[in-house]
């Protein structure tokens, strides 16, 4: 089963890390992402750039809103995201549970459906 794996992070936090203490943590999370790659249960994951390089779009009444940042205004943004393919939930909380920058945010854990559902969205 596929479960998406969404790292937030206070950037305040990150950008407050020593040099080294920023080397250390980057070459842990490589490390760790090498090892989920060659286990099999990586897919994929990426880093994201700063919430200040956001654009939210919202569509009402046929007009496009588009507004810069994120939509709200929290210390924890999404930094990056990590999709994983386990065997269950409890699998995916152990592998989300040694992502290193758990440690200084926190992994939002999600099943993915692999459809949208025909009767309603969320079941």
């Amino acid at each position: 089963m596929k479960y998406l794996c969404l790292a937030y992070e206070e950037e305040q936090k990150l950008n407050g890390l020593s040099r080294s203490e920023w080397q250390a943590l980057r070459q842990e999370t490589l490390d760790y992402v090498e090892a989920l790659r060659e286990s099999g249960r990586l897919v994929t994951t990426y880093a994201l750039q700063s919430a200040t390089t956001a654009s939210t779009l919202e569509v009402r009444n046929g007009e496009v809103w588009v507004t810069d940042g994120p939509f709200t205004e929290t210390k924890e943004q999404l930094g990056g995201f990590f999709l994983i393919e386990v065997a269950d939930h409890d699998e995916a909380l152990q592998v989300a549970a040694r992502w290193p920058s758990a440690r200084i945010g926190s992994i939002e854990i999600r099943p993915v459906e692999e459809a949208l559902r025909l009767e309603r969205r969320y079941g």
